[in-house]
């Protein structure tokens, strides 16, 4: 147990979702393509996922309730965009009353502008392999920061963008399924601009709204001599990220797990291993690592922004979250400017090429009746969140 359980007067305790994994309906992205498409290894389209475009009032009534004071969501660019050009207010307006929802309870609304999906007309213009992808989405993040002005509280620019790189144009696993390093590597170089742009875009629309890049980070461990080989690792996967982050507000750290390295490359997990649903090893401790890697690199303040995991065991859910939140009390204690802790994730959702399988959710969902079910954890961790301590968990 770390030497204090509190943490820092104005921390943010949230839970999050995405567009795409709980509105259902959005129909007119890559990633619904993707899901039809035969021979893609998605085990099931998204379809009504859990309704949250009719039933956002609810979920955020429910979060607020169970003790949170933030909420990350995102826009669904295809939906605000349908056609190139063409802006919908009916979906700018809908977004705009979820961040009126969230304030209405005194949640602060984050807004995330690019998690995972784009447009078919963006995927057919090239998609992020094509350079002037980054104008397109500078200038869907300039309509749409400039609707949700005074209304989003913290603005997340784009969402992960090295798993869409590596995912899509690498290892072909996700759209547009290329398995092309150079699209890959180009990818990653639009991400980067995108960024840079969208930053300036939302500073010029919503002046004082702070706004930072989303990453997802893996505690990378070297054994059997695999220094050298982590850092040929780990930079196209994230440096190439941390770097384009410079005068931002906040890095926004998203970590699940770590993964060992040896000489050769990536190393198996211990044999006595505790694996989740989505695959990868149990191991909460990576979480302290990673925002301690993020202040190296960057030097900016630390909002976690997604943490979590997938089991069908809540008890395993709260030691997880436990353990992790021990890890950031850990650099809070040690002088490093974390600011908040954000779970992923409020509900049961669509976990993308795993399909609905994994329960992240702090909150489970009926896909049958949309019927919303709170676990353990969802009280527990928003006990944690009321009193701004972990040890009022137990």
């Amino acid at each position: 147990m770390p030497t204090t359980t509190s943490f820092p007067d104005g921390f943010i305790w949230g839970t999050a979702t995405a567009a795409h994994q709980v509105e259902g309906g959005n129909w007119n992205n890559d990633w619904w393509a993707w899901e039809h498409t035969p021979g893609t290894p998605c085990p099931d389209p998204s379809g009504d996922a859990c309704d949250h475009w009719h039933r956002y009032d609810d979920d955020i009534a429910l979060l607020a309730d169970i003790g949170f004071n933030t909420y990350r969501f995102s826009l669904e660019w295809s939906r605000i965009e349908p056609e190139e050009g063409e802006f919908s207010l009916v979906a700018l307006d809908h977004y705009k009353r979820m961040c009126d929802s969230c304030r209405e309870r005194g949640v602060e609304p984050v807004v995330t502008f690019h998690h995972f999906t784009s447009p078919r007309w963006v995927a057919a213009a090239g998609g992020w392999a094509d350079p002037d992808t980054a104008d397109r989405f500078a200038r869907f993040v300039e309509r749409a920061a400039t609707h949700l002005q005074g209304s989003m509280a913290r603005a997340c620019t784009i969402n992960e963008p090295n798993w869409v790189a590596t995912n899509g144009y690498i290892l072909g696993m996700w759209p547009p399924g290329e398995t092309d390093y150079e699209k890959g590597k180009r990818a990653s170089d639009t991400f980067v601009a995108a960024h840079r742009k969208a930053v300036d875009a939302i500073r010029a629309a919503a002046p004082g709204v702070p706004v930072g890049l989303t990453m997802s980070m893996t505690d990378f461990q070297a054994v059997d001599g695999g220094e050298a080989r982590v850092e040929e690792i780990r930079r196209p996967m994230e440096d190439v990220y941390l770097e384009g982050t410079e005068g931002d507000d906040y890095i926004g750290v998203q970590t699940y797990t770590r993964i060992l390295v040896n000489a050769k490359g990536l190393a198996p997990y211990p044999p006595d291993a505790r694996t989740t649903l989505m695959g990868y090893e149990f191991y909460p401790e990576a979480l302290e690592a990673c925002i301690r890697r993020a202040v190296e690199v960057t030097g900016l303040p630390v909002i976690v922004t997604e943490n979590g995991i997938g089991t069908d065991n809540d008890d395993e859910r709260i030691e997880y979250v436990e353990r992790a939140l021990g890890g950031v009390l850990n650099t809070i204690a040690d002088g490093l400017d974390v600011r908040g802790y954000v779970y992923w994730s409020l509900l049961d959702n669509f976990e993308w090429a795993y399909g609905y399988k994994p329960t992240f959710g702090l909150v489970a969902v009926d896909r049958a009746t949309q019927v919303r079910t709170e676990k353990p954890s969802a009280r527990w961790l928003g006990t944690i969140a009321r009193a701004n301590a972990l040890s009022a968990g137990r």
